[in-house]
């Protein structure tokens, strides 16, 4: 039985879809930014079709990515960094909680009215469940996290430190850029829906361009711009990082070279 396209019943093919979606989504641009870029292309779609196609297909693309990353994300249980951010819906104070992996790959986000032991609780089943128990868990000296960790029996495994969490501060930047381009969010769903797709499109544009040469960004570059295709790359790695620098999320770890 073939699967029906998503697309079947849309005028603009699946490429400016796509295109249209990922711009938004990964640069801090608004929607009337994105069709006038789209226009500078020599492509004719409204900012209405933007948000159209944004809210309909931007999960489902979220979605394409989180499958293959997580697959090969096994690295990502040593060290996990917890943090949680203050988001203003309608002038009322939510708490985005994020989790941070130690190559800097956000793994969950989970929005909360409030901050007690039950949001951090909640918030660290979600995020085992789909990715498995650390083995060290990164916080800052708030006290839910310590009853949260200790109800699931991980309060040993539990780092708090001055300057340790800052992985996961340097990991909000970007989200916070994006929030000020759209102007706040009115509705908890749309924040959450926002942040969990935000989330995985960083992840499969974050090439770490400082930690690369220039063959294996450009490599980089080239997959990731589509991404329907797999992230891993094809073909010998550059002689300057030998395959054993490469982590399972394709990040180098080796100094690059000086040409």
């Amino acid at each position: 039985m073939t699967k029906n396209s998503p697309f079947k019943w849309f005028k603009t093919s699946p490429e400016i879809i796509r295109l249209a979606v990922m711009l938004y989504v990964r640069f801090p641009l608004s929607l009337r930014n994105v069709e006038d870029l789209l226009h500078e292309s020599g492509v004719d779609v409204s900012h209405e079709t933007v948000r159209f196609s944004w809210h309909c297909f931007g999960p489902m693309f979220a979605s394409e990515i989180r499958k293959r990353r997580v697959e090969g994300m096994r690295s990502s249980r040593w060290r996990w960094h917890l943090d949680e951010i203050f988001v203003k819906i309608n002038g009322e104070r939510h708490y985005l909680w994020r989790a941070v992996d130690h190559e800097g790959e956000v793994l969950e986000g989970f929005v909360t009215k409030s901050r007690d032991r039950k949001a951090p609780l909640k918030f660290l089943k979600k995020a085992m469940r789909r990715h498995g128990q650390p083995e060290v868990i990164v916080t800052d000296r708030l006290r839910s996290y310590g009853a949260a960790l200790k109800e699931l029996g991980a309060d040993d495994r539990q780092e708090t430190s001055r300057w340790l969490n800052n992985r996961a501060e340097n990991s909000h930047l970007a989200f916070r850029r994006r929030e000020r381009a759209m102007l706040r969010f009115r509705q908890m769903r749309s924040l959450q829906k926002f942040a969990s797709v935000h989330a995985s499109v960083t992840n499969h544009f974050n090439a770490d361009r400082s930690l690369s040469s220039r063959p294996l960004f450009k490599a980089l570059s080239e997959t990731s711009s589509n991404p329907s295709d797999s992230t891993r790359i094809s073909g010998p790695m550059p002689t300057s990082c030998p395959p054993s620098a490469i982590s399972a999320t394709g990040k180098r770890w080796c100094k690059p070279s000086r040409r």
